[in-house]
């Protein structure tokens, strides 16, 4: 993939970390998904007083694709820290198990993820990688 696309990507997710609903946690995460038309989805975590009730940004992007009628997705750029580290993010932010499951089923196991701190600080895996015994029926 272009270090042009990735690097979009990342400031696409960095953007949509803005938005973040994080009142419990302060911890905000943005999700920019890649489909293989060029479009982007944005998601962020939004959290709800009952905790489990909470959206992932990873799924939320998903859920906004597919509500587009998007698929085939090449890649998501995932960012993501505690609001006091505002801009300036200390480490890379993984996505969850449950994250990991839904790309796995929704974008293919090869998909690329990108987990950045910055546009220009990154790291790039395959979804494989981080989920290598998905579950599927």
């Amino acid at each position: 993939m272009e270090k042009d696309i990735i690097r979009e990507l990342i400031k696409q997710a960095l953007a949509a970390r803005k938005n973040s609903y994080a009142p419990y946690s302060r911890f905000r995460v943005g999700a920019a998904l890649l489909d293989d038309r060029g479009r982007v989805f944005t998601g962020v975590n939004v959290e709800n007083a009952s905790y489990p009730a909470g959206l992932c940004a990873e799924r939320g992007a998903v859920a906004k694709a597919i509500s587009e009628g998007a698929a085939g997705f090449r890649a998501i750029a995932i960012v993501g820290g505690p609001d006091h580290e505002g801009d300036a993010l200390s480490s890379y932010c993984p996505p969850c198990g449950i994250c990991r499951q839904a790309l796995s089923e929704h974008c293919g196991k090869e998909m690329q993820v990108i987990l950045a701190r910055t546009p220009d600080d990154y790291s790039i895996y395959q979804l494989c990688e981080l989920l290598p015994l998905s579950f599927s029926l």
